[in-house]
């Protein structure tokens, strides 16, 4: 019997004990064989086991308009560290911007203003000019966020601006006496931090803070759980909390805190859910770490330190494997397999010795 007569499901199962060399190898037998093994279903199980396929832990497919094969194809250069730089932006000024992809629009802060650029997928890099510009800011855009249908984003004057993305009508949230330093938003509820040492909670339906918590040190980093029955919040460090701490959405009370026996100026610079019981850290005590919410929260479930002891500003991760931070020297960034305990790949630019702010994670192609 030919290779091909067997039923669909058997041939499916025979494929799976093939790794993904042998696949291309069977592809190249024949026509039919290749429009069959190149079909997402034969790829699925094995792009799950590389970074940045678009295949979150859970199964769903970020991207399903590319080909599973050739995800696998490119997640070997993110392994192995093959890629090209290009510069995409310059400008004269020196600025620390904070930028945000959603699909083919790259959102990048410049001072005042944030300004929306497309990015070309034939070349992969941006027009020159900025398609839409939101403004309003009397100083610098600390942090901005993306919604479906708004851009919040929190400035070194104190205010929230709220933008629509599809009109041009933007709404001032005022509260906060010095600059904000972090923004979360998810259904409507938006999570304010700033340096004036207290923490707001927002609705989409009001200008004013629906409640005040006093945190009596600088916040610099926010993140609602996406079950959005809590918010954790993280700070400087400089007094005697613990610089993690959950927070109800609906009584707005510290139900945990997470971790033990920070050293002092431990701060927290940036967190990021993967899912509701799953927390990444990191910050200026070098450590990315990973809390498991549905454990002891005075131990985080793993960790991950930076090996040249520089602070990290900034992570992201692709819902299954990898981890992306972004240190305070040298411009470095440095990519990270979960299943392992040292860095995968260092990017990094010897010409700056400015620290990385903030980087987006997007579409792998």
């Amino acid at each position: 019997m030919l290779l091909l007569q067997l039923p669909e499901d058997v041939l499916y199962h025979i494929l799976s004990y093939l790794d993904y060399r042998s696949l291309s190898r069977l592809s190249q037998v024949c026509r039919s064989l290749c429009r069959f093994v190149n079909r997402d279903a034969v790829w699925r199980r094995i792009a799950r086991e590389f970074l940045n396929t678009g295949i979150r832990r859970d199964g769903t497919d970020i991207y399903p308009h590319i080909p599973l094969k050739e995800r696998v194809k490119i997640a070997q250069n993110w392994r192995d560290g093959v890629c090209k730089r290009a510069i995409l932006l310059k400008w004269k000024t020196k600025l620390l911007p904070w930028l945000q992809l959603d699909g083919d629009v790259l959102f990048l802060s410049q001072a005042a203003d944030i300004g929306a650029y497309h990015l070309r997928q034939d070349s992969g890099r941006l027009q020159r000019n900025p398609f839409e510009i939101y403004s309003g800011h009397n100083g610098d855009v600390c942090h901005f966020v993306l919604t479906d249908s708004h851009l919040i984003s929190g400035g070194s004057d104190g205010k929230i601006l709220v933008h629509s993305r599809t009109s041009d009508v933007s709404v001032e949230l005022s509260g906060h006496n010095q600059e904000v330093n972090c923004l979360d938003s998810k259904d409507g509820l938006i999570i304010s931090g700033s340096r004036d040492r207290t923490t707001r909670i927002w609705t989409s339906t009001s200008n004013c803070p629906k409640d005040t918590i006093p945190m009596y040190d600088r916040v610099w980093s926010v993140a609602i759980s996406p079950a959005l029955s809590s918010f954790v919040t993280g700070t400087a460090c400089c007094e005697n909390f613990s610089p993690l701490r959950i927070w109800d959405v609906e009584r707005l009370e510290c139900v945990s805190s997470l971790g033990s026996e920070f050293r002092r100026g431990a701060g927290v610079l940036d967190m990021v859910f993967e899912s509701p019981f799953q927390l990444f850290t990191c910050g200026y005590d070098t450590f990315i770490r990973l809390w498991d919410l549905r454990l002891s929260p005075r131990k985080c479930a793993m960790e991950w330190e930076e090996p040249h002891d520089s602070a990290l500003y900034c992570i992201q991760t692709d819902g299954n494997h990898m981890i992306a931070s972004g240190s305070s020297y040298y411009g470095v960034v440095r990519l990270w397999d979960k299943r392992q305990t040292e860095c995968l790949q260092v990017h990094t630019d010897m010409y700056s010795v400015s620290q990385v702010e903030c980087f987006t994670c997007g579409a792998i192609m």
